[in-house]
């Protein structure tokens, strides 16, 4: 069960955004011969994405990088705000701040190296993937019990979704009701 604090930072949350590699991703680049990229996405972490955002939670992906990997799984996703290249984090998320008028309380965001910290520190629940550097698990709210890239996103969508009252439905369309009674 979650602190209290903890979940009422959930229940004020409108959106997430992610940091790619280390958090969508085990933070491994794969190139081949080439030198094309690629990435290992887990699939349970896009369902859960998926879900929260049926849900009528917005997903925004703000990462340092440049890959063409992360627009495909956008896509794939139906995640429409993508900000790759984002040398400045801090800037880049007012911009999505202005752009979605939403304030930083509402916003969720999952980092885990030290260009994300000051993301972290402006949002209303910050988060760390269990693999993160420790000096960035010391800034959030909540460190995540599965790595990067291994269910992290997916463990804090299905808190999103039980946070905000959601999980009902989830277990029905899912027929797992009886389950979590």
């Amino acid at each position: 069960m979650l602190k209290k604090e903890i979940q009422g930072k959930l229940k004020k949350i409108k959106m997430l955004v992610l940091d790619v590699d280390g958090v969508m991703t085990d933070g491994s680049i794969i190139m081949d011969s080439d030198g094309r990229e690629m990435k290992n996405f887990n699939v349970r972490d896009g369902h859960g994405l998926v879900m929260i955002q049926r849900h009528g939670m917005q997903v925004a992906i703000l990462t340092g990088r440049t890959s063409a990997v992360v627009d495909h799984r956008a896509r794939d996703l139906k995640i429409t705000e993508v900000y790759q290249g984002a040398l400045n984090k801090k800037e880049i998320f007012a911009q999505i701040l202005k752009k979605n008028n939403l304030t930083p309380e509402t916003i969720a965001y999952m980092g885990d190296d030290i260009v994300d910290i000051p993301v972290l520190k402006m949002v209303g629940f910050s988060v760390a993937v269990a693999d993160a550097l420790e000096l960035v698990k010391k800034t959030v709210d909540y460190v995540t019990v599965n790595r990067g890239g291994q269910g992290a996103v997916r463990e804090i969508c299905e808190m999103l979704l039980m946070a905000q009252g959601h999980w009902p439905e989830v277990a029905a369309r899912y027929d797992f009701a009886e389950l979590i009674q």
